[in-house]
């Protein structure tokens, strides 16, 4: 992931391509987690979780302006790095998510959504918590006027809070955490390879004529 992000980070033009894919996976958590309150019972940290990643959908394409490129206007597929796998990134989460949820908890409905909340945020905070700092740690070395501190701090209290609601679903919360996050891992590693096929073409090319 660090050596992508570095010739991300070197390249103004893969940089603003990258933000604007943060961009829209963050608007499409935050469209996520809207989609999951109950109509009348929503809590309080569901609005506030929304909220914040909607900033952060906002906050990242704020900082294209800090990049000499122009475009990126919207979440087009020739706006976005891996623009397939990105844009179903996330909601193939969920989609696994629900169908382990449903079988450990015989769930449905909205009781299904909320504990689909529940755990695919978890994952994707404890996914965040590991990407963004090394995304900064590439950033002030490379003097970049572009920065994510403010995201990395909320992105922390995310993960406290997503922690204190599972432990109030369930008193064996981890054991089903940790099967989401086998989950999320391989669309994580399958969004890593078709990021490496489109940043490092001329490789890719390469290592397929000598196949």
């Amino acid at each position: 992931m660090k050596t992508i992000l570095q010739e991300i980070v070197a390249d103004p033009h893969l940089h603003a391509a990258w933000l604007n894919t943060l961009s829209f996976m963050e608007n499409a958590g935050a469209r996520k987690i809207s989609a999951c309150e109950h109509p009348i019972k929503t809590q309080i940290i569901q609005l506030k979780h929304a909220a914040e990643e909607h900033r952060h959908a906002y906050y990242l394409k704020k900082q294209l302006s800090k990049l000499e490129v122009k475009g990126f206007e919207d979440y087009a597929d020739g706006n976005l790095l891996a623009a397939r796998s990105s844009k179903q990134y996330l909601a193939r989460l969920d989609l696994l998510a629900c169908r382990y949820l449903k079988e450990q908890f015989s769930l449905a409905d909205d009781d299904l959504r909320y504990a689909a909340y529940l755990f695919v945020t978890y994952a994707i905070e404890v996914r965040a918590d590991e990407l963004y700092p090394i995304y900064q740690e590439l950033l002030s070395a490379a003097g970049s006027k572009v920065n994510v501190k403010s995201i990395i701090l909320e992105e922390e209290g995310h993960l406290e809070e997503m922690i204190s609601q599972l432990q109030a679903f369930d008193s064996d919360w981890e054991k089903h955490a940790q099967e989401i996050l086998k989950l999320e891992n391989s669309l994580f590693e399958f969004w890593i390879a078709e990021l490496r096929k489109h940043i490092f073409p001329a490789v890719n090319e390469h290592e397929g004529s000598l196949g």
